[in-house]
């Protein structure tokens, strides 16, 4: 057993995939590690054809690749199946003329039609724009319209929240149900693989800014490598694991470490359906006996709120458990400990990194409230305000040296955004601040910006605000998260009215709701606060954002 500390949890004894970061992080090569890949002996790409048909090419079309749980239904489908599946889902694309470089979007639940859409579409040469399923008419609309998407795959229940008519560029919807019952009489399966290169672009993700729009990241097909050697040594997939991340393809954890790291590594996969509930969860691992569960701190938060239900359950299949969204707490760290005897791995990441930059590994000791320390192949900078790097244990902003694979491509349409991250020579600028200790773990402090991060979901307070302001009652809106022993933070938005209309209970309801149902549900403020006035800046007139919060922190404090 670990031996539990004051201050450190020193690994469980056993046999993991990486047994020596220090060796390896002085002989590593992002060449080295693409080598179990088939394309570096090939010379042909196509991560959609590294994620499930080379498994089937290589002799492992009969081992199970998910088990899909909703409720009472259960499906299993070999990685075979899922080929076949992909392969007919892509001649259906190419029948709607989808070609190389196409933006096409799936707006799904969490079902195996989700995934195969994802890789048909990339298995063709189209970029994937994953859609999260709780998205209403303005997200789903903002997104499309970004990129000019051409081609939306759904179902007969979630095209109801498609604007058609606000979305010029979209000229196919294709129902996944009728993508199923198409048949084709000549199969030429010689021609559904696209062929590309390493920058060719393959899935784009938007993520909230503080300010703006939500922006487009794309990523390229070179990013399998960085997919394939995290979900190897972070993930530590074995053969005989059954894995299970419970993020939804349309955040970008439920795409690279919900879909192609773990089936990079030929990883049984679980997904689940339907809303969260302690007890479902906790059965499903049972069941399907889960040896690697990837989640949120918020998720493990509310399994400890539910107590003693966790002893109606045995979840002694668990071995790796690792978490990601926003910064672990160290109770839930002793929590899992005591509850599960196992350790909850923190991983540092973001959608524009495209996969795990500082992690802590099965291998190597946690210090509960650590990040971690750099993946191999990473190098971490704590950088001051003119970009030279601080010494250790001092707070600044949290950089990585460039490049690595997983880099994004670009933001779409916006080289300015783009080039922001970027803005000291051979430095990415996450927008984080942190520290990093004599021992090379980092600790998170704060974000830079006012980015809200709730429940492991990212919320740009900007687009939040511009909603609100939509409602006829709403006159100016300053939106912030406010801290949550749960969720990590929460959206709050302090609010001003319009002439007219006068504070009540039923008003800030029909507001708050009004944000859900245009919006997202992840999105709507969970309190609304009425001022007569919002704090700005002389000049300019800009919502002051972090007064709000210190506001609110000091309230908090005197309470």
């Amino acid at each position: 057993m670990a031996v539990l500390e004051r201050e450190i949890i020193a690994p469980v004894p056993g046999a993991y995939n990486l047994e020596n970061y220090d060796a390896l992080r002085h002989t590593f090569s992002w060449e080295d590690a693409a080598k179990e890949l088939s394309f570096t002996k090939t010379g042909k790409l196509n991560a959609a054809y590294e994620t499930i048909d080379r498994h089937v090419d290589e002799g492992y079309g009969n081992k199970v690749a998910l088990h899909y749980v909703n409720g009472d239904e259960r499906r299993l489908l070999t990685f075979q199946a899922v080929k076949e599946k992909t392969d007919h889902y892509a001649r259906v694309l190419k029948s709607h003329g989808v070609k190389k470089g196409d933006r096409v979007f799936v707006f799904l639940p969490k079902t195996p039609e989700c995934y195969i859409s994802i890789l048909a579409i990339i298995k063709i040469g189209a970029i994937a724009g994953p859609l999260f399923e709780a998205f209403m008419e303005d997200a789903v609309k903002d997104r499309i319209n970004d990129c000019k998407g051409t081609v939306l795959i759904t179902d007969n229940e979630m095209v109801k929240r498609v604007p058609q008519k606000d979305i010029p560029s979209l000229h196919t919807i294709l129902d996944v149900g009728e993508i199923e019952n198409t048949t084709f009489d000549d199969k030429n399966d010689c021609d559904l693989v696209e062929w590309v290169d390493l920058d060719d672009g393959m899935l784009i993700h938007y993520t909230s800014g503080s300010t703006g729009k939500p922006k487009g990241v794309l990523h390229a097909h070179r990013v399998v490598t960085h997919h394939h050697a995290s979900g190897k040594w972070v993930l530590d997939v074995k053969d005989e694991d059954v894995y299970w991340c419970t993020s939804h393809p349309g955040w970008v954890t439920g795409s690279v470490y919900g879909l192609f790291a773990p089936w990079l590594n030929r990883a049984t996969i679980v997904i689940q359906g339907g809303r969260f509930k302690a007890e479902n969860w906790y059965q499903l691992i049972h069941e399907l006996q889960v040896t690697i569960w990837y989640s949120a701190p918020t998720a493990f938060r509310m399994l400890l709120s539910q107590g003693e239900v966790i002893k109606n359950f045995d979840l002694s299949s668990l071995r790796h458990v690792l978490s990601v969204g926003e910064p672990l707490n160290p109770e839930v760290i002793y929590w899992a400990w005591k509850q599960l005897g196992v350790r909850i791995h923190d991983t540092w990441w973001m959608t524009e990194t495209g996969g795990h930059l500082i992690v802590n590994l099965p291998a190597e000791t946690i210090k509960p409230g650590s990040m971690g320390r750099p993946f191999p192949g990473i190098t971490v900078g704590i950088l001051d305000e003119d970009g030279q790097e601080l010494p250790r244990g001092s707070v600044g902003q949290l950089a990585v040296r460039t490049p690595w694979p997983g880099l994004m491509k670009e933001i779409w349409g916006s080289k300015d955004r783009f080039n922001a991250y970027f803005k000291y020579d051979g430095w990415y600028v996450s927008g984080d601040l942190a520290y990093q200790d004599e021992d090379d773990y980092v600790f998170f402090q704060s974000r830079d910006d006012d980015m809200i991060n709730s429940a492991g979901e990212r919320i740009g307070p900007f687009e939040v605000e511009s909603k609100l302001i939509e409602h006829p009652a709403v006159a100016e809106a300053g939106v912030i998260g406010k801290p949550d022993p749960i969720r990590g933070e929460v959206v709050k938005a302090f609010i001003t009215l319009r002439p007219g209309f006068s504070e009540s209970k039923e008003l800030l309801e029909e507001i708050r709701i009004f944000v859900r149902n245009n919006l997202a549900a992840h999105s709507a403020p969970r309190e609304i606060e009425v001022l007569d006035e919002l704090p700005k800046t002389v000049i300019s007139g800009k919502i002051l954002r972090r007064q709000l919060k210190e506001l609110e922190i000091n309230r908090t404090k005197s309470s």
